[in-house]
């Protein structure tokens, strides 16, 4: 074998496993990416959950016959808006999810107001209705899955971000740039007043 052939075949082996090296990387960060797209799609789900209870609850309380009107089309409205507010979690931006958030935080005070009026005023065929109970239930746990599935969104985009900003992955992704982590909405860190009002 020719000595100047060694060298040549040293530098071919080298790209040769640069290339499937950054290659690995590459799909690393797609897999990383589809991984956010699917966490941030349960997330979506949900929400659609609550939205779809919260369409039924409405329905339930219109029923009522004296029921404050004014409280059913300030959820449908909040609910109208929440639907509004779409992420793509492709291209998620800190401020897109902080208004997500906030548009979902509008929306369960006033479905928290629709209930604490059916419980503090003088409903007794709502407050025993079933239908009305088991919605309170239900979307009791679906707050409870929504965090959850908020949560594994934030360790699925840490999981993402680590991948992609850790150096020397970062050479060979930069199109995949940081997301967005899911935070509370301004003011979720103050105390909550809480005033009952027994007659």
């Amino acid at each position: 074998m020719k000595k100047w052939l060694i060298p040549v075949l040293i530098i071919v082996a080298i790209i040769v496993i640069g290339f499937f090296w950054s290659m690995k990387v590459k799909n690393g960060a797609i897999a990383e990416n589809q991984n956010v797209a699917e966490s941030w799609g349960n997330v979506n789900t949900s929400y659609q959950r609550r939205n779809d209870l919260i369409g039924n609850l409405v329905k339930t309380v219109s029923g009522a016959a004296n029921f404050e009107k004014s409280t059913l089309v300030e959820v449908t409205e909040a609910r109208s808006k929440a639907n509004s507010v779409q992420v793509d979690p492709s291209n998620a931006t800190p401020e897109q999810l902080a208004a997500f958030a906030k548009a979902q935080s509008e929306l369960m005070g006033s479905v928290n107001k629709l209930i604490g009026n059916v419980t503090v005023e003088r409903y007794p065929d709502l407050k025993s209705n079933q239908n009305f109970l088991k919605l309170q239930d239900e979307l009791a746990s679906t707050e409870n899955t929504i965090q959850t599935a908020r949560n594994r969104y934030n360790e699925t985009v840490k999981d993402y971000n680590n991948y992609v900003l850790k150096f020397p992955n970062s050479m060979f992704v930069g199109e995949y740039k940081e997301k967005p982590y899911f935070n509370a909405v301004e003011g979720a860190d103050k105390p909550v007043d809480v005033e009952f009002n027994i007659k």
